[in-house]
């Protein structure tokens, strides 16, 4: 599609005429989880060219291609009763297969999702305009972040709990500065949208050879993500699934509600590139699970202590933080 931008802001039009959808926030969910189901399509097109063996976790009537894909399928009642009874209670349930199956993936992002929209001509006007999307193009797949990274961050009043949505320049210099390597194990405790694992990617592809299945395998092994808010959750997901992870490890989790006195030495990373909330307090009792010298409910310094912990003793660690900030390691 020659113009993301300019189609995206069609798609919300539409939702703007429907009488379930309430505001920016509401659209960008709606609009996540069917450019995630969309996107995981394509992508298993890929997947089934290439490997015969390969299985959907997913459900036949439930894939994106039986029943989204044709322009003049369901609309209506019957396409509305479809999404709220069938699609999303069945994607919420997946029963996994192993402990590496994409079904935990698709069950994490139906998890907190939900279908605002009331009308299912209005629906079908929506997909009908998100099937002519293609993100086959790089431009494409820069652009959905940029598009969903300028949204969130208008959504989030930068500044205000400490929710910044990191600008690709910045992300790119602090991923060249820490240079991950292929083999090294790489963290971002709060990944947002996956800005910080996108470039990491890139950048290791663009210095690397990866020149076998096993050396994709080893990459796809070695980004990891933890984002406790949904929608950053499912774009996060949704953006490693774009940049060629089949089974992205994206967990929808709080990090700082672990003891960090629990991280074992195979646990710790290489690696840690991050833009962690600062500005923000957390919940009553998290600070429970950090040293006394070091309790507090600021964001910030949490994370970073929890950063320290998380590493390999040679590890390193590109991080944003606040002016004026120091945190001694024991």
């Amino acid at each position: 599609m020659s113009n993301l931008s300019s189609t995206i802001k069609a798609i919300q039009d539409i939702m703007r005429k429907d009488a379930g959808v309430d505001g920016d926030a509401q659209r960008i969910s709606q609009l996540g989880w069917m450019l995630f189901l969309k996107i995981f399509d394509e992508k298993e097109n890929d997947w089934e060219a290439t490997d015969e063996d390969y299985k959907s976790p997913v459900p036949k009537d439930l894939r994106w291609r039986n029943w989204a894909a044709d322009d003049e399928g369901e609309t209506g009642e019957k396409l509305l009763d479809f999404v709220n009874n069938s699609l999303f209670p069945r994607l919420k349930e997946l029963k996994l297969r192993n402990n590496k199956d994409a079904a935990r993936m698709v069950r994490d992002v139906f998890e907190d999702s939900y279908n605002y929209m009331k009308s299912g001509t209005l629906m079908r006007q929506v997909i009908n305009t998100i099937n002519k999307i293609n993100f086959d193009t790089k431009d494409d797949r820069h652009t959905f972040n940029d598009i969903y990274e300028q949204i969130l961050k208008d959504l989030q009043s930068a500044g205000n709990a400490g929710e910044f949505y990191t600008p690709r320049a910045v992300t790119q210099f602090v991923v060249e500065m820490v240079d991950p390597k292929l083999g090294e194990s790489i963290l971002d405790p709060a990944c947002g949208t996956g800005g910080f694992l996108v470039n990491a990617i890139e950048h290791i592809i663009r210095n690397g050879k990866l020149n076998t299945v096993q050396d994709l395998a080893m990459l796809q092994d070695s980004i990891h993500g933890v984002e406790k808010k949904p929608l950053p959750h499912m774009l996060a997901t949704t953006n490693m699934i774009l940049h060629g992870i089949e089974v992205p490890s994206i967990s929808h989790d709080n990090l700082l509600n672990r003891s960090t006195n629990t991280w074992t030495n195979s646990e710790r990373v290489n690696v840690i590139i991050t833009n962690p909330p600062f500005g923000g307090m957390e919940e009553d009792g998290v600070e429970s699970n950090f040293p006394v010298a070091y309790r507090t409910r600021e964001t910030a310094s949490l994370f970073l202590y929890l950063i320290i912990q998380a590493l390999k003793d040679d590890g390193r660690a590109g991080v944003v933080l606040p002016d004026g900030f120091y945190l001694g390691r024991e």
